[in-house]
């Protein structure tokens, strides 16, 4: 009994952790593959998590390649086992910091390059057909955008210098 309340709750971990991880932007499955790996915290197989998670083997293959190239999950080599071993990166909080400041960043400074472009079409607009309105929505989303984009990068440098 005592062993199968401690699987609900593990499962119930899995699930809520794997939802949480799947917030920056990866996959359903590779969230559920991390979430996995975490919990074991040892060194699994692919054949191992396909069993445990009820996926094949070519699928857990991808996603971790793909937490891999993340950085978020390592190969590691243990004495006596022919087949590749894979865990989570021990540095979880550093990794998905530099995840999410790398995402918004990006984001950020894709969305003000384009609110740039269409000031750029606004102000070839004839004084006298401009909308005041829209000139000053504009301003104010690009001051925003620089505002965050500028939040996003000083935050970047401080995880970089470690303060």
């Amino acid at each position: 009994m005592l062993n199968n309340s401690n699987e609900k709750i593990k499962n119930g971990i899995l699930l809520e952790f794997a939802k949480t991880v799947e917030l920056f932007d990866l996959t359903p499955i590779e969230a559920r593959v991390f979430a996995y790996l975490y919990v074991e915290g040892t060194p699994l197989t692919l054949d191992d998590m396909s069993d445990a998670l009820g996926k094949s083997k070519t699928s857990m293959s991808t996603s971790v390649r793909s937490l891999v190239e993340l950085n978020l999950v390592k190969r590691v080599w243990k004495k006596g086992v022919r087949k590749d071993l894979f865990q989570v990166n021990n540095h979880l909080f550093k990794q998905f910091l530099s995840l999410y400041m790398k995402k918004w960043t990006d984001t950020t400074e894709v969305r003000k390059d384009a609110l740039i472009e269409l000031k750029k079409d606004f102000d070839q607009i004839q004084s006298d057909k401009k909308d005041e309105m829209i000139q000053n929505k504009l301003h104010t989303l690009l001051e925003f955008h620089e505002r965050l984009y500028q939040f996003f990068k000083e935050v970047s440098e401080i995880k970089k210098d470690g303060k």
